[in-house]
């Protein structure tokens, strides 16, 4: 008997499980208990959870009758956003360029010039050697 209520509301929250599934949720008990699904799981963020509350509002508005749900969520942070790389920038030397006035451009702190030879180590050899027409990472 309680595996025929068990496929029932199964079959009911279909949808429910389908996106815990989507959305990566570990499942940790799913079985019938004083005639009600109850579902227990580990949600990466609240977010998921959320979504999860929404989609069995939409499937019942009366869960409570038939559905004990348990879900946690792991971390309060939203889904990280994935990274862009850095714009990569050229500089070419001119006449009367020094590290320091590239970094006054670029940074607005001359003192900041060690992370231009820094980021071109491979052509230079001192800070204070730079030649007109090099190309020079402006990291």
């Amino acid at each position: 008997m309680a595996d025929i209520k068990l496929d029932q509301l199964k079959l009911k929250y279909q949808s429910v499980l389908n996106l815990m599934n989507t959305l990566g949720v570990q499942l940790k008990n799913l079985h019938v208990q004083d005639d009600k699904l109850v579902i227990r799981g580990d949600a990466k963020t609240k977010d998921d959870v959320n979504k999860v509350w929404n989609q069995i509002k939409l499937v019942e508005k009366n869960y409570k009758l038939d559905l004990m749900v348990d879900i946690k969520f792991l971390s309060d942070a939203p889904a990280p956003k994935p990274q862009t790389a850095p714009t990569l920038r050229i500089h070419k030397v001119v006449a009367g360029d020094t590290l320091s006035k590239i970094a006054k451009k670029y940074y607005d702190n001359a003192n900041e010039y060690m992370k231009i030879f820094n980021a071109n180590k491979d052509k230079l050899k001192d800070p204070d050697k730079i030649f007109p027409g090099q190309e020079l990472i402006i990291p």
